[in-house]
């Protein structure tokens, strides 16, 4: 089932920008787009949405107050051209905070939080056992893979972009591992290196400073190794 998303900008340039990149997302479903949060409050007296991506500075009712007038908020991404904001609404429980122009590498990163949200909220503990989690990632201008993490093997850090090593193949994304590292759930994966970060459950062996993966070696490195060995140690039966 698609994410149904609402746009509420007073700026048409925005409402565009951002709606281009949700008609790039397979799982995302654009359903209505509002100028003012007026008539966004209408709309969802009858309507049902799983998130909004709302602006901050609009006439007669700001982004702020729209927010307090919600009795059962969906998912919050605010779009603003201004950072001041950012620590007033995440007091609000927003998910993620976008600052304008607002790059398509950093909306996928919100994104990610959404589906990751919903999954920890709309499922029983029974059905998240039986998920296959995934996250989408760019690979072109045009084209979104869905990468299952239970597939992903090595993650390795390119300068400005990153090589996702899979089981099903190889992908280069512009990213920076810190950014990619911080959207997988900790407990399965750990940064080895500068340079790596590896999923756990696919380590073959560990030697010295170094961690084999499907024949493959990866150094350790000196800075992270007593974290690594503990983690690794911990996740042992």
């Amino acid at each position: 089932m698609k994410i149904k998303c609402l746009i509420i900008d007073d700026e048409p340039l925005a409402i565009n920008v951002i709606k281009s990149y949700i008609e790039q997302i397979e799982d995302l479903e654009l359903i209505n787009t509002f100028s003012n949060s007026i008539e966004g409050l209408n709309f969802l007296k009858n309507n049902t949405i799983d998130v909004i991506f709302l602006d901050i500075n609009m006439p007669v009712l700001d982004g702020i107050n729209f927010i307090k007038s919600l009795e059962n908020p969906p998912l919050l991404i605010i779009t603003s051209a201004y950072d001041q904001f950012a620590i007033e609404t995440y007091e609000l429980d927003v998910l993620d905070y976008l600052v304008k122009p607002i790059e398509f590498p950093r909306l996928m990163k919100a994104v990610n939080k959404i589906n990751k949200r919903l999954n920890n909220t709309t499922k029983t503990p029974q059905e998240n056992s039986k998920e296959n989690p995934f996250i989408f990632v760019k690979i072109d201008k045009k084209k979104m893979k869905k990468i299952f993490l239970n597939e992903i093997l090595v993650i390795e850090s390119l300068k400005d972009y990153l090589k996702i090593s899979t089981t099903s193949g190889k992908f280069i994304i512009h990213s920076t591992l810190s950014d990619f590292t911080s959207l997988l759930p900790e407990r399965d994966f750990i940064r080895i290196h500068r340079s790596y970060t590896i999923a756990i459950d696919k380590i073959d062996a560990v030697e010295g400073n170094s961690i084999e993966i499907e024949g493959l070696r990866y150094v350790i490195g000196r800075s992270y190794i007593d974290e690594v060995k503990q983690k690794i140690l911990n996740s042992s039966i």
